[in-house]
């Protein structure tokens, strides 16, 4: 067993809302520096930037996670994280049929690129990434599962596309095995109000959109890594992840 420091929810400049130094190679290059061993890419409803991030990561000596961050059509977030890249691009394309398509302003949400490994700009999405798509939170969790992704609600303590915040509850169904807060200082009365959250496995994660936003490692979990690969550590991250259980093996 190793500790391993991770951040699983950050944004490149795909997502309209992030800033244009996102790039999957900035991205990788301050995770390294940092001190992250674990970084997932999660941009709104697409995995475009992915393929690059992964790139980027070979070189920085971190390993990349493939991830989103989707909208369901209750406006509540979910991340989704993928055990590898091909399956996390086979399910952007699938995802796409779901998506309610209005066309990006980018004087208004801003840019929204897809880069390559060296980040250069390859193509631009065309459409609003971060509005809803037309998934029920239950049918959204039971699509990504079908792909064999990790599904958990992202960062339950705030007010904006909180699950809490929407539905008021943690609901019975879709269950989660992990929860995602923003700030580790609101667990404990988060878990006294809602003691549905109890014994989940919590992750503390940054929701970067800026470079300043990525914060240096604190939070990091145990996994067994013998013999080390990237491929190895990304599994027994997501066996973790679905695992709910009593004890969490996380430090905070």
């Amino acid at each position: 067993m190793s500790r391993y420091y991770y951040d699983l929810h950050l944004h490149s400049c795909l997502s309209p809302c992030a800033d244009n130094d996102m790039t999957p190679n900035n991205i990788a290059g301050m995770a390294a520096l940092a001190g992250l061993q674990i970084a997932a890419l999660t941009d709104h409803n697409s995995c475009k930037n992915c393929p690059a991030f992964f790139a980027a990561c070979k070189r920085y000596g971190v390993v990349p996670v493939a991830g989103m961050e989707l909208t369901t059509a209750e406006d509540i977030h979910l991340i989704c994280l993928f055990e590898d890249l091909e399956t996390a691009m086979e399910f952007d394309r699938a995802l796409s049929v779901h998506r309610i398509l209005i066309r990006n302003r980018t004087d208004i949400f801003g840019e929204q690129l897809i880069l390559d490994e060296n980040d250069g700009i390859i193509g631009t999405e065309e459409y609003l990434l971060s509005n809803a798509t037309d998934l029920s939170i239950e049918n959204a969790a039971d699509f990504a599962r079908s792909y064999g992704a990790v599904v958990y609600p992202a960062h339950i303590d705030r007010e904006g596309n909180g699950i809490l915040a929407v539905l008021g509850i943690l609901p019975e169904k879709p269950l989660f095995s992990a929860a995602e807060f923003h700030d580790a200082e609101q667990i404990a009365a988060i878990q006294a109000k809602h003691p549905g959250i109890a014994g989940k496995n919590i992750v503390i994660c940054s929701d970067a959109h800026y470079m300043e936003d990525i914060p240096d490692a604190k939070n990091a979990v145990e996994l067994e890594d013998e013999p080390y690969s990237a491929t190895l550590i990304r599994r027994n991250l997501l066996s973790w992840l679905r695992t709910e259980q009593e004890e969490s093996r996380i430090d905070r």
